[in-house]
């Protein structure tokens, strides 16, 4: 989340094709970090502990929690409509139709964030169907 952060305040103002992609970067990365603090706020309850009915405080924190949790789902869906629809721009800022360009920096990190959020669960799948399919092999 810093690292998004980062570079969409770093280059803000460097992505005519669209300017929503910088400012993208911010607000997941800014979300994310919010969902780590009031994830943090949360009590747990330990194994062998009796559950007590959750306090006011804990009952805000997770309506805080699936709110933001909501949002970020919604934001990250926009975002890759104005990732995938921006895709490829031009990375040259000196050619004659200059609202077609992107920076590069910029452009990259954003699609292959958000990309991998896509392939990583797909490697674990696949990897676990794997696993299934050679424990159902063995045994």
């Amino acid at each position: 989340p810093i690292a998004q952060i980062a570079i969409g305040s770093v280059y803000l103002q460097d992505c005519p094709i669209n300017h929503y992609i910088p400012i993208y970067l911010i607000v997941v990365g800014v979300l994310v970090l919010v969902l780590n603090v009031v994830n943090c706020c949360l009590p747990s309850t330990q194994e062998g502990e009796e559950e007590e009915s959750p306090t006011l405080l804990t009952r805000c924190c997770n309506f805080l929690y699936s709110l933001i949790s909501f949002f970020v789902f919604c934001w990250f869906i926009t975002g890759n409509v104005w990732i995938y629809t921006a895709y490829q721009p031009d990375y040259n800022k000196n050619t004659t139709n200059i609202d077609q360009h992107c920076n590069k920096t910029l452009y990259l990190f954003a699609f292959w964030t958000t990309t991998l959020v896509y392939i990583i669960p797909c490697v674990f799948v696949t990897c676990g169907c794997c696993a299934f399919l050679f424990i159902c092999m063995l045994g």
